[in-house]
């Protein structure tokens, strides 16, 4: 008999499907027959890459009787402060999918803890990209949370989850190819957004910054980076308390912009485990809230999906201001 098993929301960090990358593509653009076995794609129209994931179809949706995340439920038996264990129904194989439990308050969320517990988390994810990457099969750590019915969380308790890919995955290689650092830019008012930076700021911690994005996808979205130029969270243990400050403000920002519960995704992209310094790897969260009014999703449609371009109805700028106001209400951090 198999027991209730909750619903593991999709990958977050990229505006198409993100894969394991078990093995790129042959030179000649060509997968090898045993990867698509594995259930490994690319898309020869989009060179889109996709896992399938068959039997995560047959997983049970929500829980029947409790909340399984709560401590002494189904995923944590004992009493905790934070905690990790592998996917039950996972994305990638070989337990490179994990969850990890914020809080043990069913009623918290990731925003709303104290400065403390989210030190905890940012430990906890610390360590985990520390023990993933360590791994030989394993070339990527991305840590994820989706906030909300809206964007595919079925357990309203405060958690995420953590994907160790074998290969670096396409949005994280995205950034890591780009000539020099991008956030060391956007940080000293060069390139493309130019002095904009100071306009689109939404909060600051020691060692830390927030900022509306530059081209954002979706409304109020933001960015967390690191002041100088750090690789990853295990290299950067000297500001995490700077990382819990500006998340709080951040998340708290977004819960108070339309006075309700903001649905978003989060995730981090940092070095990979492996291949060298990769230069242009700056330590950065990614926050993409899906409400562009109270009430009000923001949908992608058709005509984003089927040319690329996505169409944002709100001004960055006007973005920035109008958090910053609403970071203003949040009781002293």
């Amino acid at each position: 008999m198999v027991s209730w098993e909750f619903m593991i929301e999709a990958g977050a960090g990229s505006g198409a499907p993100v894969s394991d990358g078990a093995a790129a593509s042959a030179d000649d653009g060509s997968v090898p027959p045993e990867e698509i076995a594995a259930g490994f794609r690319v898309d020869p129209l989009t060179g889109t890459w996709v896992v399938l994931v068959q039997e995560r179809q047959h997983r049970p949706n929500l829980p029947t009787t409790g909340c399984p995340f709560c401590p002494g439920g189904l995923e944590a038996p004992e009493p905790y402060d934070v905690r990790w264990f592998v996917n039950r129904w996972p994305a990638l194989p070989d337990g490179r999918a994990e969850v990890v439990l914020f809080s043990p308050e069913h009623d918290q969320s990731l925003g709303s803890l104290d400065l403390a517990q989210l030190r905890r988390v940012i430990a906890l994810w610390a360590e985990r990209t520390r023990v993933l990457g360590g791994r030989r099969d394993v070339e990527y750590v991305l840590l994820f949370e989706n906030r909300g019915a809206e964007v595919g969380a079925t357990i309203a308790h405060p958690h995420g989850q953590v994907y160790a890919f074998s290969r670096v995955p396409p949005a994280a290689l995205a950034e890591l190819g780009q000539q020099g650092c991008p956030v060391c830019s956007e940080l000293a008012g060069e390139g493309q957004p130019g002095p904009s930076h100071q306009r689109r700021l939404v909060a600051e911690a020691p060692g830390w910054q927030a900022w509306a994005a530059w081209a954002p996808s979706y409304p109020y979205e933001l960015v967390l980076a690191t002041d100088r130029h750090i690789g990853d969270l295990v290299s950067a243990e000297d500001v995490h308390e700077g990382l819990a400050r500006v998340l709080k403000q951040s998340l708290g920002a977004l819960d108070l912009l339309f006075d309700e519960p903001m649905p978003y995704m989060l995730w981090c992209h940092q070095r990979p485990a492996k291949g060298g310094p990769w230069p242009s790897a700056h330590l950065h969260f990614h926050i993409a809230p899906t409400h562009r009014a109270p009430g009000v999703a923001r949908y992608v449609a058709s005509g984003e999906l089927g040319s690329g371009v996505m169409f944002n109805p709100v001004d960055p700028e006007a973005a920035a201001t109008r958090l910053r106001a609403a970071a203003a209400r949040l009781p002293e951090i």
